[in-house]
């Protein structure tokens, strides 16, 4: 084994500068092959703390000597690690969802109202999400709060209240920009609900009811209007036909006998009735 380590030694040295050094520099591959060695010798000691396992939605980003190893993150099943000289995080990669808490907003009209919502992200990127920010889900939530005061501030009452969707999806768009360099990618926003102070409420309430009001006199209006015309329909073809009127009363009588009643009137022409007046 000493051998061994002459030999990686003395290869070491014998290469080139850009090559020998790489990214740890001599001094650094000196410390882990010394590591490496070590590991080796105490082998069924070393292995309990070299061994290491991560999930099928995990991976870990492995820093040997302070410095990302292959710019790839390890995982998932079984990986190596050289004891003091490496170390390592794990990083989920599933969907996380987080609330946002409401925010007191004011919109483009003046409005003041309180909006929450709730976001679904995950990492992309595991080396950037650890390497580029220190924390990557609580720098995602505050931004997303950010956000959503920034959205809704260049909106009115009425766009808050009914383009829920385009908010949402203008939301995503600027957080999954400003997170790309995190390795965040956010996959959908949403927003829960919007509430409006107690006066506006009560002022929203009442134009809502005039408003019904109005509609509802001009649909009466309309039925009245519609309904004349019909009873002046059926008054010129009652004119143009004397027994259409005698059906008339025959369906009368029907319809007053079948309610069961005790007096039943029998309607007279009306020039039955100037017959008996002529005399």
């Amino acid at each position: 084994m000493p051998g061994t380590f002459k030999c990686m030694l003395s290869l070491s040295l014998s290469l080139p500068p850009a090559e020998r050094t790489g990214s740890l520099g001599v001094c650094g591959w000196i410390i882990v092959i010394i590591s490496g060695t070590f590991a080796v010798l105490l082998f069924p000691i070393t292995i309990w703390f070299c061994l290491k396992i991560v999930q099928e939605y995990e991976r870990a980003v492995i820093f040997r000597l302070g410095r990302i190893t292959d710019r790839k993150a390890k995982g998932p099943g079984i990986f190596f690690v050289l004891p003091c000289t490496d170390s390592f995080v794990k990083v989920d990669l599933r969907t996380i969802s987080f609330d946002i808490p409401p925010q007191e907003i004011l919109t483009k009209d003046s409005v003041t109202v309180s909006v929450d919502g709730v976001v679904y992200f995950r990492v992309s990127d595991p080396i950037a999400s650890v390497a580029n920010v220190t924390n990557a889900d609580f720098s995602t939530r505050l931004l997303a709060q950010t956000t959503l005061r920034n959205v809704l501030g260049t909106k009115n009452l009425s766009e808050v209240l009914s383009d829920r969707e385009g908010i949402a999806h203008s939301m995503q768009s600027n957080l999954d920009e400003a997170t790309d360099n995190w390795g965040i990618k956010v996959e959908r926003v949403e927003i829960k609900d919007v509430k409006l102070p107690v006066q506006l409420q009560r002022a929203m309430a009442a134009e809502a009811e005039a408003a019904r009001e109005a509609r509802a006199k001009v649909i009466a209006a309309e039925g009245e209007m519609n309904a004349s015309r019909a009873l002046k329909e059926a008054s010129l073809v009652i004119a143009e036909s004397p027994s259409a009127l005698q059906l008339r009363y025959l369906q009368t009588l029907t319809t007053i006998a079948g309610e069961k009643n005790s007096t039943i009137i029998f309607p007279l022409p009306m020039d039955v009735m100037s017959h008996f007046m002529r005399k």
